[in-house]
């Protein structure tokens, strides 16, 4: 039982997503400060001299009630620019290294599939050449009615 979970841990899959994770945790800090000591200033500069951001009060003196745009608009960036960045640093190199290895076992690149009347067509012939059928029959009795 234990060295199924040696081998399970030990994985290559398992440890690179704890890497993935780590430096995942890592690089939303660097953009969460980006976001918000840049992107969130610029955003709240948009709105009115009485009003603290892009956004509007929905009940005067209430500052639970202030919907905040800015904020949204910050997230969504945030997002945009950890999709972009995990993007090109992980999955683009992924796809590379992935598309090496098979060059290097020697697998057809992208060779087009067969066609359905080319597959029913080589599954008729297999169970004719399986049964004994003669010309193109399976050599199953019909039942009688």
């Amino acid at each position: 039982m234990l060295k199924g979970f040696k081998d399970f841990i030990m994985r290559g899959n398992v440890i690179e997503l704890a890497i993935a994770v780590v430096i995942g945790s890592a690089f939303t800090a660097i953009v969460t400060a980006f976001t918000d000591n840049l992107i969130n200033p610029i955003i709240a500069s948009l709105g009115s001299a009485e009003v603290k951001g892009l956004g509007f009060q929905i009940r005067s003196g209430n500052e639970a009630t202030f919907v905040d745009f800015g904020a949204v608009i910050t997230a969504a960036i945030n997002f945009l620019i950890i999709a972009l960045v995990v993007y090109f640093i992980f999955v683009v190199p992924m796809n590379k290294l992935n598309e090496l290895q098979k060059r290097r076992a020697g697998v057809p690149e992208d060779a087009p599939a067969p066609t359905t009347d080319e597959l029913l067509t080589e599954i008729r012939d297999l169970l004719a050449q399986n049964q004994g059928g003669v010309n193109g029959t399976t050599g199953i009795d019909k039942p009688q009615l």
